[in-house]
Parts: structure tokens; C-alpha cells; sequence
């Protein structure tokens, strides 16, 4: 369970974000750390039963360092001001299908799939769905599925306007093949970060598209 102290602390570092400031803040920022790592645990301990995939995970192995990386950035501010999650299915793998949870005021979200494949995975993955869109229809069309996601991500950033290479215009499963990447999902509001049961409900909402990952894990396995 997040505390309200965990989210100012991610405010007031947006309003100081300077070196000076963390340095003279590290107790703050030790103790946002310690609740952080726990989040991450209480999540998979929800999950793990859930979904085998996630069991040899460990805390420190689904959170982010809170520096950012400047080096090609407009934006020289030493640190991020939210909080990641990243709990992936395949450790093995630089880019994999997996679970993400983001906390920051105004602006919480959760979501589930592959983002932005390299260009081989991404051939893998249109491949299985080319030949099995089917299998994604029926996924996607679950009603409980359906109810959290209502559809796959779809924005002109991750969208191609016309077929891609080796596609028909008229293929069934198209606009599937059109995506650049595989993601569902879902706004959460900042009043439910401090529920009692928010990991548990949260962790049931991720859970509910584990289907799609083993889709994608499916395919990007498939020589």
C-alpha cells in the first residue's frame, strides 16, 4: 500500500530537481526507495501465482534508477519524477512482453504487452499474427478483457497509415499488423494509489491481459 508522503516526495523532487536538493534529501528519498521495493514485492506476490513467468523476479529487478538519462535530452533535469514498475515475462530477453505500473500525480497509468519491438521481433510478432489473428480476435473480444482495454493501443506514433512490407492491404487481421507496438492500457485515478486493496485490484487488472503477453511471448518465440 503506497502512502500519501511516497507521492509528495515525487512532488517536491519535480519542484527541486537539482543535485543540491537530492543530496540534502536522501533520507526522503531512502524512504521513498524502501516503499518503493515494497510495492514492487506486494505486486508480485499477487502475480507471481498468477502468471509462473514472474517468479524468479526480484524488486531491485523491476524498478528504475531515479536518474534519467540526459545525454540526447533538451531536458536536463537529473531525475525522474515518477515512479516505474516493469515486471517482465522473459528476463532473458532486452525488449519482452510484460507487466508496467506508473505512479505519478495526475498522471497514473497501468499497462500490459511489447513496446516499440526492435525490427526482427516485430517481423516475429506480425508473422504470428498474420497466421493466427484469430487467436489475438479472441483475446482482445473477451468480455472480461474487454471491460479493463477495451482495444490495443493505437496512436499515430505506433501505427503504420498503410499495410507494412511483405502485407496485404486487405489482410483480415490488418490493423493489428499495422501496430509497431502491442500494448493495452488503463488511466488510474490518484485517489486509488491509497486503497487499501489497490495492489490487489491492480494486480487483477494486469492479470486479466496475460493472454496477450503469452500471444506475443508465442510468437517471438517461433522461428
Amino acid at each position: 500500500m503506497l502512502s500519501p508522503k511516497t507521492l509528495q516526495f515525487l512532488e517536491d523532487l519535480k519542484e527541486n530537481n537539482n543535485r543540491e536538493w537530492f543530496l540534502a534529501n536522501k533520507s526522503y528519498y531512502e524512504e521513498y526507495k524502501k516503499e518503493y521495493h515494497q510495492l514492487i514485492s506486494d505486486f508480485l506476490e499477487e502475480m507471481v501465482p498468477f502468471d509462473d513467468s514472474l517468479r524468479n523476479l526480484e524488486p531491485k529487478k523491476c524498478a528504475f534508477r531515479i536518474n534519467r538519462d540526459i545525454r540526447f535530452s533538451k531536458d536536463k533535469s537529473p531525475y525522474k519524477t515518477h515512479m516505474g514498475i516493469w515486471m517482465t515475462t522473459d528476463q532473458n530477453r532486452s525488449n519482452s512482453p510484460g507487466y508496467y505500473v506508473h505512479i505519478e500525480k495526475g498522471g497514473s497509468f497501468i499497462a500490459v504487452g511489447l513496446h516499440v519491438p526492435e525490427a526482427a521481433d516485430l517481423k516475429k510478432v506480425r508473422k504470428e499474427i498474420a497466421y493466427f489473428y484469430e487467436d489475438l480476435e479472441e483475446i482482445v473480444n473477451d468480455k472480461d478483457f474487454k471491460k479493463i482495454y477495451p482495444e490495443l493501443d493505437r496512436t499515430e506514433a505506433n501505427s503504420l497509415k498503410t499495410a507494412p512490407k511483405d502485407y496485404e492491404k486487405d489482410h483480415p487481421a490488418i490493423e493489428f499488423l499495422k501496430l509497431k507496438s502491442f500494448t493495452v492500457s488503463q488511466k488510474l485515478d490518484d485517489k486509488s494509489l491509497f486503497e487499501k486493496d489497490f495492489v490487489k485490484k491492480t494486480a487483477k487488472k494486469l492479470i486479466t491481459a496475460k493472454p496477450l503477453n503469452d500471444f506475443l511471448t508465442r510468437g517471438l518465440n517461433t522461428e
